[in-house]
């Protein structure tokens, strides 16, 4: 299925505030409030827009720190990645879980109150996860761009 200009211009509309209604999208793109519902039906039917989410200040919500882990398996063949992956999901602090090609298996991203906190977490939780070898912490002293609009 392709998309047009239109299309397009309705997910950048979309991605900067999920809340809009189709009327409010349709002011934005000039259409009708029918045709922005129409074309956003669509669009989550074929799985372009696969779900809503909420963006937390995690510093407000008292996480002051944030740190990006390198993991790499010690050994692949005596644990799945799946259940790695599983172990890695429920641990709240864990904000994503990514597969990667490279010097590491897989990329998390940590949230924590500080870096004592951190610490606990690491030594209690993720050394203790399925398979763990090598780790490597960066911390993150900035942010200059989150993910955003395609």
């Amino acid at each position: 299925m392709s998309w047009d200009e239109t299309d397009m211009s309705i997910l950048r509309v979309v991605q900067q505030d999920a809340t809009l209604g189709a009327g409010a999208v349709g002011r934005a793109v000039g259409l009708s409030q029918p045709a922005v519902w129409r074309r956003l039906q669509r669009l989550r039917e074929a799985g372009v827009i696969a779900g809503r989410r909420v963006d937390l200040d995690v510093e407000k919500l008292g996480f002051g720190v944030t740190v990006f882990l390198g993991v790499k398996l010690a050994t692949k063949g005596r644990v799945s990645l799946e259940d790695f992956e599983r172990a890695c999901m429920s641990i709240p602090e864990v904000q994503t879980v990514q597969h990667v090609l490279g010097l590491y298996d897989y990329r998390l991203r940590v949230v924590a109150r500080d870096l004592s906190d951190f610490e606990r977490v690491l030594r209690r939780r993720i050394m203790t996860l399925p398979g763990v070898g090598n780790v490597e912490a960066n911390v993150l002293l900035s942010e200059e761009r989150r993910p955003g609009p395609i």
